[in-house]
């Protein structure tokens, strides 16, 4: 008898159940061209529901603020004509049998004047990343951002503690913080970006405390076991991040915290975006690296492919798998997985363009477009 895939068998994020370990992970798309930034019942329902198969979705970084904002189009979750965008996501995603957590995402200064008023992006420090992001007037350099202050840091508490609320309010199944890719929550865990002299700067500890905090808060409007979190430890030489000496000592402090002290659904990890193999300092495994030191639930991504995503989760280093680009083109991923289908290339021209072109258009090719209910 052929094995069953570990991929596809269930398993429980708290007390939500997932029919299988296929994870959509989160991936901005630039289609909420809108003066409320919401997402649409023209692209956006029909998007996420037809990938409603997924064990979870989990959406697009969804902006807790209009001063967290560093991408064009991107869809937030501060407004009320986004928690009504939201709602009608989650209901269609939940009436085809789909579960979806909503990601909450603040870029820090990853950004630009541009989405501020001509105000400067917040950050833990006034570095510079050095890195492009794209305005309304297209690409365009990064630059210095403003030292938050203690005022600053309460006040961003505050609009992640509200997203959290809102996301409550538009029937999400739980949230994901993103505390990844070189944003607001990395700007502080890392001292290559954070040189605070204060109670949030200096120490692991300190350095961890401005995301342990908002956790906290969280905690007070839902579940533990209803957030999860996402971070990528060895993230170097892009998102204006570099791995140093106490980058690895950092995340080993967070991850092993987060598995004495919470019970959250999920902590989401990427392995490298680049090859750190001659990088000092860094570690080029990270789901091996970290499964010994979380009891929880363990999602890997990054390059994943059904042979590697289930050899992941068959030699115990992951409990779930998360798929990027191949989510783009193929709607039906856990069908084709299922039945060892061909997958369907994806179109990177479009990834953020602004229409239906590819965003609604890859077909489904197998039976399992309709998820199990």
């Amino acid at each position: 008898m052929k094995e069953a895939q570990p991929l596809l068998k269930p398993i429980n994020l708290g007390d939500l159940e997932l029919p299988n370990r296929v994870i959509m992970a989160p991936m901005t798309r630039s289609r909420a061209k809108n003066e409320h930034a919401a997402p649409t019942e023209e692209l956006h329902v029909p998007y996420y529901t037809q990938r409603a198969t997924a064990g979870l979705i989990i959406t697009e970084g969804a902006q807790v603020s209009k001063r967290a904002v560093g991408y064009i189009y991107t869809a937030g979750i501060h407004n009320q004509a986004q928690i009504e965008g939201w709602k009608k996501v989650t209901q269609s995603v939940h009436d085809a049998g789909g579960r979806i957590f909503i990601q909450l995402w603040h870029v820090g200064r990853i950004s630009h004047p541009d989405f501020h008023n001509g105000e400067l992006p917040w950050a833990p420090s006034a570095i510079n990343p050095e890195e492009k992001v794209f305005t309304p007037e297209g690409q365009k350099k990064t630059v210095t951002p403003k030292a938050m202050t203690k005022e600053d840091i309460e006040i961003t508490k505050q609009e992640f503690v509200e997203a959290a609320k809102n996301a409550v309010e538009a029937n999400f199944d739980g949230v994901e913080i993103h505390s990844s890719n070189g944003y607001l929550f990395h700007q502080f865990f890392s001292s290559f970006s954070n040189k605070r002299e204060d109670e949030y700067g200096g120490s692991i500890e300190n350095r961890a405390r401005f995301f342990f905090e908002v956790l906290d808060e969280m905690k007070k409007v839902l579940p533990e076991n209803k957030i999860g979190a996402r971070f990528n430890p060895s993230l170097h030489g892009t998102f204006g991040m570099e791995v140093v000496e106490d980058t690895i000592p950092t995340f080993d402090y967070i991850i092993k915290r987060l598995s004495d002290d919470y019970d959250l659904a999920y902590i989401h990890l990427s392995e490298p975006f680049t090859d750190v193999t001659n990088v000092p300092h860094a570690v080029s495994d990270i789901a091996k690296r970290y499964r010994p030191m979380y009891k929880g639930n363990l999602m890997i991504n990054t390059g994943f492919t059904q042979s590697t995503g289930n050899k992941v989760i068959r030699d115990g280093d992951a409990d779930l798998v998360a798929f990027a680009k191949l989510y783009v083109s193929n709607p039906d991923l856990v069908g084709r997985f299922r039945e060892e289908a061909d997958l369907s290339g994806w179109d990177k021209d479009t990834f953020y363009t602004q229409g239906k072109e590819g965003y609604l258009d890859y077909e489904a090719e197998t039976r399992e477009l309709i998820p199990n209910t």
